[in-house]
């Protein structure tokens, strides 16, 4: 029994295929990376909305365009993701009786290459845009910002019933590819790969010691070339492989960070933790002050500073302290990721209702 475990959880020889461990380990990473950023973003953000409230209202899209750049420069480079090569792995295009000869220095060809990143790039954006959807849309059904009678609510509520289930069919069609890999059943633990006709397998020492003498081949290239077309491509090549460097690097010390950062708050440190942050709550943040004459703020205090009406339905923003209708509040909140009053940011998540007693 040993035996047989010992063989699955370990990477065939003949094939180099690596074992599920390394593969769900690299998957996890980028995984780890964005929220990691998304958490960085938005402490700026909040310590100063004017400046770095752009990065937290179009981070996906930062985000997105970032990680284009990144994967784009290790599958052409090195014939992996940032976190396939992080991890000493690399792909190999499947049915191609070459791939064998075929070094990880060489790069992906050009249709596995952009198959690899729009599963890579495109389509984890995509996800989180839709994710996003679904939760707008739960808070709109749930407040009933739409007529009762409305198409588009019957639509957008049959669409929120039958999200979990596809999503449910998404992730158990990872699940058993993932199981079918453990049990030699399949060279792809991922369906993902499989659509983009590549394999993962580890990288062999003749691919580390072509991707260490690539730079200096590069370099002599450069050098080489003589007309001004060349030399404009070569120097956007430089640029961009510049800035994809720079994030490789920049990604792998935030790795070792991270990783520090779940041993930190591991159970076995939470007694350490609660030593060290048994201090003396500090005060709140002192909010933006604003004259009683500022065009932001109406004079009487049951009128909603964004339709300048009676409130209807109060709501108040956890982030800012702020009353506002439910309607106005919950439109500009989901339009701006910001408080309408302080610049805060805010998501829809942060709205609560007020309610009265002769409510």
């Amino acid at each position: 029994m040993a035996e047989h475990g010992a063989h699955i959880t370990t990477a065939a020889v003949v094939d180099d295929q690596p074992s599920i461990f390394e593969v769900v380990a690299q998957d996890s990473l980028m995984t780890a990376v964005r929220p990691a950023l998304q958490h960085v973003v938005k402490v700026l953000a909040e310590s100063n909305p004017a400046h770095y409230g752009f990065f937290w209202r179009w981070f996906d899209e930062i985000f997105t365009l970032l990680d284009l750049l990144l994967q784009q420069h290790y599958l052409s480079k090195t014939s992996a993701s940032f976190s396939e090569n992080f991890y000493g792995l690399k792909r190999i295009v499947t049915g191609d009786t070459h791939n064998f000869q075929r070094l990880a220095s060489a790069g992906l060809p050009k249709k596995q290459l952009w198959k690899s990143i729009m599963f890579l790039v495109l389509l984890p954006y995509l996800k989180v845009k839709l994710e996003k959807l679904v939760s707008s849309l739960r808070e709109e059904d749930e407040y009933s910002i739409h007529p009762p009678s409305s198409r588009w609510k019957q639509f957008y509520r049959a669409f929120l019933a039958a999200y979990p289930f596809v999503n449910m069919a998404w992730e158990g069609w990872f699940l058993v590819q993932q199981l079918r890999y453990i049990l030699g059943k399949a060279q792809h633990h991922s369906p993902l790969l499989s659509l983009a006709g590549v394999r993962l397998g580890r990288l062999t020492a003749q691919d580390i010691q072509a991707l260490e003498h690539k730079p200096a081949e590069a370099s002599m290239m450069q050098k080489s070339a003589r007309s001004v077309t060349e030399k404009i491509k070569s120097t956007l090549k430089k640029a961009m492989g510049g800035i994809a460097l720079s994030l490789s690097t920049g990604l792998s010390v935030g790795v070792f960070f991270l990783q520090f950062l779940e041993w930190w708050y591991s159970s076995e440190n939470q007694e350490t933790i609660k030593s060290l942050t048994a201090l003396p709550t500090p005060p709140p943040p002192v909010h933006l002050d604003y004259n009683s004459d500022s065009p932001l703020l109406p004079k009487m205090k049951t009128v909603c500073p964004l339709c300048r009406k009676t409130r209807v339905n109060d709501t108040v923003l956890a982030t800012s302290g702020y009353v506002f209708c439910y309607r106005c509040v919950f439109n500009y909140v989901r339009s701006h990721q910001a408080c309408p009053v302080t610049g805060y940011p805010t998501e829809v998540q942060h709205l609560i209702k007020l309610y009265s007693p002769e409510n």
